[in-house]
């Protein structure tokens, strides 16, 4: 279905606690929504850069996403191809084109009344596994992860900080201890440890205690040998976006998962083209988040139903560190567990009182 209507809308949502990204302190999470209507449907795509991950600002999404509109009206048929050919030619910053793609995936959906459907995808799980993100002093790790194992949770994810290896290895090992073999740990160094460092701490570790380690280098080329040397699978990352002919070159002995932010990526039928890559070639598909708002989140968990028979624990957790969500009902994981068909009737429910219209078009 063509849109007739487009506007963009400015929100502000306060973290329950400040966020730091790669050294970059974050109070508050700001991003656009796109709300796209067409004969009595509408749908919304998020367009959220985050500060210290993407290079793009908000002000220069909101251009980009500004200039880009009127082209919408050359849309004549919501299809995947037509997606695929519009956003492709455009050339967009990549949270831009990842919003914009979600509005029309959504609308199509909203249109039709059903859920979203993508080509070539597996037959939706009911249900989809979420990890526990992980985050802060040792004991508060060891608090959130005791708290959320009795909720259900069987995947967690800690971030390895540079500087602070010897307070990551002695929390592993609480974790270890106090989950191993009932629990998955991942790993997340976001590409800070040097080679040599990154040797040290995998060969610290307890065997056989992680699932893998998400880009544990400065130069991710490096992966190969750092599973030569430590046994620890690695997943990838930000390398997928930064250098993406990496993966053909590293392979998948080395790897344990591809770990795909969409709007990091540059789209929905990208990610979903990584998550069919990473099932060919052995490795988990772990959707995740940049702390967007639950809009994204429930097109995230469709897709994460999609990408394999048995859908990986996604990286979804981060609606639980919003203090306030732009929708009626966030995401959640009772039991460690999402429905990613009602997360994804739930992201279309916006509340009009968290967001201002910025611009409007007529298509």
């Amino acid at each position: 279905m063509k849109p007739l209507h487009a506007d963009i809308r400015r929100y502000e949502l306060e973290f329950t606690a400040p966020v730091t990204v790669r050294g970059v302190l974050l109070r508050k999470r700001e991003g656009l929504l796109l709300r796209l209507t067409s004969e009595g449907a509408t749908a919304y795509g998020e367009v959220a850069p985050l500060p210290g991950l993407h290079t793009e600002s908000l002000d220069e999404a909101m251009q980009a996403l500004a200039a880009f509109i009127p082209e919408l009206s050359r849309f004549d048929l919501n299809s995947s191809d037509d997606r695929r050919r519009l956003i492709g030619e455009a050339a967009l910053p990549p949270s831009v084109a990842t919003g914009i793609e979600m509005a029309l995936v959504n609308l199509e959906a909203v249109a039709t009344g059903s859920l979203p459907v993508f080509a070539d995808a597996f037959p939706p799980a009911p249900k989809i596994p979420v990890n526990a993100l992980l985050a802060g002093e040792p004991q508060a790790v060891l608090d959130r992860a005791t708290k959320r194992y009795a909720e259900g949770f069987r995947a967690f994810k800690l971030k390895v900080r540079k500087g602070r290896l010897d307070e990551a290895v002695a929390c592993i090992r609480a974790l270890h201890e106090a989950f191993g073999g009932k629990a998955e740990l991942r790993l997340d160094a976001n590409q800070s440890l040097d080679f040599d460092e990154a040797i040290e701490f995998g060969k610290a570790l307890p065997p056989d205690c992680i699932a893998y380690i998400e880009e544990p280098l400065t130069d991710a080329a490096l992966i190969p040998d750092f599973h030569a040397a430590t046994g620890l699978p690695s997943a990838l990352d930000e390398s997928l976006w930064q250098r993406p002919e990496l993966l053909d070159q590293i392979g998948p002995e080395p790897l344990g998962a591809l770990v795909l932010k969409p709007n990091c990526i540059g789209g929905i039928a990208k990610s979903l083209d990584l998550a069919a890559k990473a099932h060919r070639m052995g490795l988990q598909a772990v959707f995740s988040s940049a702390f967007e708002s639950s809009v994204s989140l429930g097109l995230y968990a469709m897709m994460a139903a999609v990408s394999s028979p048995t859908p990986a624990a996604s990286g979804l957790d981060t609606a639980s560190f919003l203090a306030r969500d732009l929708v009626e009902k966030p995401f959640s994981a009772p039991d460690g567990l999402a429905d990613p068909a009602a997360a994804w009737r739930d992201s279309q429910h916006v509340k009009p009182e968290m967001i201002e219209t910025s611009a409007s078009w007529r298509l």
